[in-house]
């Protein structure tokens, strides 16, 4: 995964090199080619980074220098105006961040006027301090560890374990959060004593020890603005939307589009105008049939005379399946469950078409208020007793991180806790980009006043203004479209009827009509569902295709042997699944990912490697 690694130490020069030079090579994989290093022995400060071969530069580390400065950044910025930030990208190619501590100088503070997903270090000689900093959204995650002479840091948490193999201990109050909620809460992360830095963070050191944890953005800062009129909060969104837009199609690597049936993706598309065939468009589709997104995307596409491919997760995927799934739970250090396999396969296949990945992410969270996760009560006789009250506690946790604001909870919590579990698969193969976590953006969607929130309208509008021809065409679930008639609305039910049946085939499905599925399974009524929407079928792969990689994974004697599970309710949910006439697509999600997550991170084996 791109990202610096290092340490800020009073160990002397040689060990903390050597411990530096540990941590990066677990960073190093077919994507990167190159070690870089930079210390400064004064301030006790060692930082590493593997140069990538195909990501943008500036994705996995650049460093630069101005009178002594030194700023080592990884990730993406985009502040100034659109022009400016497009300036911005060729600068970050062409000569590092040395331009960000001129502005530094010239504007202060420091890291405050950034805009992007980042983190990096900063070497301040007059001060004769370190900063180390990430987004305000911590959305380019930083893992670190506290020991006594020693602050680690790192874009995966496996560096730290390079150097600190005892950590390799599962945190049991995180285990109960990730079964619940399928995140840890937080910034905690499965790892007993690995935390992730916190958002907006700026934590200070000097002479090789952390002196203060300091924040350069808090969410009141936002939360307490006056909220607007509708037609002023409208006007002031679509100005801030499309004067900022421009920075995200900057720098010197193709751009490709990741094109959905949904609004958010329309509505870039509608404020961009992208000249005829400049911007290859793609959507993920089902093994089974051309799904809604893939219909809808192809019309929108062509509407704005653009090129549309279709990827696709089929036989080859499912054939591969173990190699992805595990490098999923690898990569992202638990992050992802085994359910996003099918992302890493796909973005590989994207990444042939563009090196950087245009998406609506965040769209939804931010402008509608989606709510994208909640915790869900364990399967009775599963987990071990002791277990099952962690889980349970998990929720109590949730109900206090849900509370507040609700758009700080989807910004600020959301998508650096729940939301990164794809990122942090997406971008080991592109440079994935959203204009939905612009910090002007998302500043002007805290004055929405309260009747523009959790609805369409403000989204299909912003359609419209850019492109009326757009708005014609009706989304996946069969908002929007030319006519609002008899027709119209009997489509809508149709789609939403299906939506519903797909989810409950896939996963949803409650245990006795999974049965009843099951006595009529003769009768193939899946047929009639599966493709219509959603494009990874894993209920019945599971069942199916993948049935003897489960078996063999989770009736395997170690598994069963784990402490947190019961060996009779595993057996028992592997089987049932595996027959039919039960549906555990989730909880195989949750007992597989952490199963590879202990044989990757936790057992002996994964140590001596």
């Amino acid at each position: 995964m791109p990202g610096i690694c290092g340490c800020v130490t009073t160990l002397p020069q040689e060990a903390a090199a050597a411990k530096v030079k540990k941590m990066v090579n677990t960073l190093l994989d077919e994507e990167h080619s190159a070690i870089q290093v930079w210390t400064e022995q004064s301030q006790g400060v060692y930082v590493a980074w593997a140069a990538p071969r195909k990501l943008c530069a500036n994705q996995s580390g650049y460093r630069g220098e101005d009178d002594g400065a030194v700023l080592i950044l990884s990730g993406e910025e985009y502040s100034g105006a659109a022009q400016n930030a497009k300036e911005n990208s060729r600068l970050l190619d062409e000569r590092g961040p040395s331009y960000i501590i001129s502005r530094y100088k010239a504007e202060g503070p420091f890291p405050a006027q950034l805009n992007g997903r980042f983190h990096g270090l900063f070497v301040d000689p007059d001060g004769g301090k370190t900063v180390v900093f990430n987004d305000r959204f911590g959305m380019r995650r930083l893992y670190y560890y506290e020991s006594g002479d020693t602050f680690y840091f790192a874009a995966e948490a496996k560096a730290i374990l390079a150097v600190c193999p005892e950590l390799r201990r599962l945190n049991y109050r995180s285990f109960g959060e990730y079964v619940s909620c399928g995140a840890v809460l937080e910034n905690r992360t499965l790892f007993e004593e690995i935390r992730i830095l916190p958002q907006g963070s700026a934590w200070v050191f000097r002479n090789g020890s952390l002196e203060k944890k300091a924040s350069y953005f808090h969410p009141q800062e936002w939360e307490e603005q006056e909220a607007l009129d509708p037609e002023t909060y409208y006007s002031e969104l679509r100005n801030v939307f499309s004067a900022n837009l421009g920075r995200y199609f900057g720098g010197s690597q193709r751009i490709g589009m990741s094109l959905t049936g949904g609004l958010d993706t329309r509505i870039i598309l509608a404020t961009q105008h992208p000249l005829p065939g400049s911007l290859p468009c793609y959507t993920f589709g089902s093994m089974y049939r051309d799904n809604e997104d893939v219909r809808i995307a192809r019309r929108v596409a062509k509407a704005c005379d653009q090129r549309h491919e279709v990827l696709i997760a089929g036989e080859e995927f499912l054939s591969q399946f173990s190699r992805y799934a595990e490098r999923t739970v690898y990569l992202s250090d638990g992050c992802a469950d085994v359910s996003r396999s099918p992302d890493l396969y796909l973005n590989e296949k994207a990444r042939d078409i563009a090196p950087v990945r245009m998406t609506g992410n965040y769209g939804g969270e931010i402008l509608r208020g989606i709510v994208t996760f909640k915790p869900a009560d364990p399967v009775d006789g599963l987990y071990c007793p002791d277990f099952v009250s962690l889980i349970n506690d998990a929720a109590k946790t949730y109900a206090e991180v849900r509370r507040g604001h609700p758009l700080s909870f989807a910004a600020f919590r959301q998508c650096p806790w729940h939301l990164y579990s794809v990122l942090s698969i997406e971008q080991t193969q592109l440079t994935m980009r959203s204009p939905y976590l612009d910090n002007e953006f998302v500043k002007t969607v805290f004055r929405s006043p309260a009747c523009t929130r959790g609805n369409n309208q403000v989204s299909m509008r912003l359609v419209s203004d850019g492109n009326q021809e757009l708005l014609k065409l009706p989304t996946d679930r069969g908002i929007a479209g030319s006519d609002e008639n008899v027709l119209a609305m009997t489509r809508r039910r149709l789609l939403e009827f299906f939506f519903k049946a797909e989810y409950a085939y896939d996963m949803g499905m409650p245990q006795w009509m999974a049965r009843v599925d099951h006595a009529l399974s003769g009768l193939h009524l899946e047929r009639l569902f599966l493709g219509r929407h959603k494009p990874f079928h894993f209920r019945i792969w599971y069942r199916n295709m993948l049935a003897g990689y489960i078996r063999e994974i989770l009736l395997d004697e170690r598994a069963l042997s784990r402490p947190y599970v019961n060996r009779d309710g595993l057996e028992r949910v592997v089987q049932r699944h595996i027959k039919g006439d039960r549906n555990y697509t989730n909880e195989i999600h949750k007992v597989l990912t952490l199963e590879l997550f202990c044989r990757l991170f936790l057992d002996h084996a994964a140590g001596a490697a």
